[in-house]
């Protein structure tokens, strides 16, 4: 008896460690799936009031284009307030961010590591308007006039800023009054508060300016909108399958729902010098 005992307990020990290895095996399986995903993290800047749920389901079907690329999966994230954004590039906890306003990408780009990718159809633009009534007819004869901007710390405000600065503006001496909210600058020029307004091209205001009985003073130039940068942790190559996904979108009705759900046109992966240079023309003095 004691001899089939002594047989008996290897056989037991064998067994416990047949069952921890696969119970290792397991785990480690689990955490190499888990690692093998990324995450894309999406801002829309102060505009909307979407909560997490619905960024998801706007968003997931372009993950999941992205993830087709890469050959895994990719999960969306919100990041509903900026610090969260910038916290989450610079310790590169998102492999992918698609954000507005367009600085927040640039600068991971500049300080983060982060490659661009592509941006947006159509191009950002800063929109100066004025009411359909106004003996205005150039840029130049607003000099002098009063002026309604989105709070000077919005990117909006530095892009129209950066545009007249080039245009001749010294905004230092012009009558420039800043307010919250681009649908604001409507109220002000609707109740002569304002001459002049400045507002994003893809604002609200923008989309039915004409209906709002306001025209078009001035476009600025062109900026890449609406941004998709890739962390250190993506390489040029899957870069570039990617992006070969991305343009081939508006190719079919499948890639047009995507699109549509987003509110672009389409991609653009040229911008990428566009991009680089943007810190430095907000920037300029």
């Amino acid at each position: 008896m004691s001899r089939r005992r002594t047989t008996m307990k290897p056989l037991h020990d064998l067994l416990s460690l047949s069952t921890l290895v696969f119970a290792v095996g397991l785990l480690l399986g689990g955490q190499a799936q888990a690692q093998s995903s990324a995450v894309m993290a999406i801002s829309e800047g102060t505009s909307g009031g979407l909560d997490h749920a619905q960024v998801i389901a706007k968003y997931q079907g372009l993950a999941n284009v992205i993830g087709s690329a890469l050959k895994t999966k990719v999960n969306v994230v919100f990041a509903r307030e900026f610090l969260t954004l910038e916290n989450g590039m610079k310790a590169g906890r998102f492999e992918f961010v698609m954000a507005r306003p367009s600085d927040y990408p640039a600068r991971a780009m500049r300080d983060d590591g982060y490659s661009y990718v592509a941006s947006a159809k159509p191009d950002g633009h800063c929109f100066i308007i004025v009411p359909k009534n106004s003996p205005l007819t150039t840029l130049a004869e607003a000099k002098g006039k009063r002026i309604a901007m989105p709070e000077q710390v919005s990117y909006m405000s530095r892009f129209c800023a950066a545009e007249l600065r080039d245009r001749g503006f010294d905004l230092s001496r012009e009558k420039v009054q800043y307010v919250r909210e681009q649908a604001a600058v409507g109220f002000y020029l609707d109740n002569k508060f304002a001459d002049v307004g400045a507002i994003a091209s893809y604002s609200g205001l923008a989309k039915k300016m004409d209906k709002e009985g306001f025209r078009l003073l001035h476009k600025s130039a062109a900026q890449p909108y609406f941004p998709l940068v890739a962390s250190r942790k993506i390489r040029p190559e899957q870069i570039k399958a990617i992006q070969k996904e991305l343009l081939a979108l508006s190719s079919s009705p499948e890639g047009e729902d995507i699109l549509k759900r987003i509110g672009i046109d389409g991609f653009d992966t040229g911008a990428e010098e566009r991009m680089a240079e943007l810190l430095k023309w907000l920037e300029k003095k």
